[in-house]
């Protein structure tokens, strides 16, 4: 029986390669993503349009876009990648090579957990060749955006402590704390997700995003209420913002630090990234 691994010390591979199909966020659009087993280091991506362009991603290739990460790889844009970047990272994956087709990564249902289940599906084995080495902090690293704020101190367990808050009664404060493993990721942040707002819809769309929104792939909050319910988790919101984090991180692995973030973003998840790329040179 399929078991993922224990801790993030060792290098794991896919044992088959994973096929999925489904419809961007922003785009609207069919998009096609395969994840193949590879003795390469790290997370390596190409575009079906060129094949054998295989670029190992990197926080330079990181580009501000409204509500989610995208990547610039030979002038071409891909966007949302980090739902399925966490479900890699998450899950104890360190040798990965992801081909895409389109310039989104399937939304799923919103979560990780679609990407988990083809994880499981074809199973893990142990890499020939060893991860890269995960960060380790001498000192604490601090970044701020305006009200958000993110901090990591040394540790060798590795601890994520999230907290937002939210001026609608159906969110308001929340926050979560845990123990990263493989098997606590599965079971507590990859079924997470996504959400958004009502009164910001019409807004969102007018600027051109969120054409592949709906029910089925995101969580729709009224004020006072969701839209969609139920909940998988009473605290669904804060834990979806600690998935989106470990999708930003994988840019420059799991570093070996308590890590608190207060109303996470994109931009933020990003700037602090690259501070412990800084480690890391």
């Amino acid at each position: 029986m399929f078991s993922f691994p224990d801790d993030y010390e060792e290098g794991w591979t896919l044992q088959n390669e994973i096929k999925k199909e489904g419809i961007g966020l922003h785009t609207g659009l069919k998009c096609t993503v395969i994840i193949k087993p590879t003795e390469l280091t790290g997370f390596h991506i190409s575009l079906s349009s060129e094949p054998n362009k295989v670029t190992p991603i990197d926080i330079s290739q990181v580009r501000n876009t409204p509500l989610c990460t995208t990547l610039e790889l030979n002038g071409k844009k891909i966007a949302t990648v980090e739902h399925l970047l966490a479900s890699l990272l998450g899950a104890g994956l360190t040798h990965a090579h992801i081909e895409i087709t389109g310039s989104e990564i399937p939304l799923l249902d919103g979560s990780a957990i679609g990407w988990i289940e083809e994880i499981q599906n074809v199973g893990m084995i142990n890499s020939i060749t060893s991860p890269r080495p995960r960060p380790e902090l001498k000192s604490p690293i601090f970044v701020s955006k305006g009200e958000s704020v993110i901090f990591a101190i040394p540790s060798e367990k590795l601890k994520l402590v999230g907290l937002i808050d939210f001026p609608y009664k159906a969110i308001g404060q929340q926050m979560f704390s845990i123990e990263l493993s493989p098997n606590n990721f599965v079971k507590e942040i990859a079924p997470a997700r996504t959400f958004g707002f009502l009164d910001q819809l019409e807004e969102l769309k007018k600027a051109g995003l969120i054409k592949g929104g709906a029910l089925e792939n995101a969580l729709v909050c009224n004020g006072d209420s969701w839209v969609n319910p139920p909940l998988r988790f009473a605290n669904e919101p804060v834990r979806h913002k600690l998935l989106d984090l470990i999708g930003d991180l994988a840019f420059v692995g799991l570093p070996k630090a308590q890590i608190f973030v207060y109303k996470g973003s994109h931009a933020l998840h990003a700037e602090f990234a690259a501070s412990l790329q800084k480690v890391l040179t």
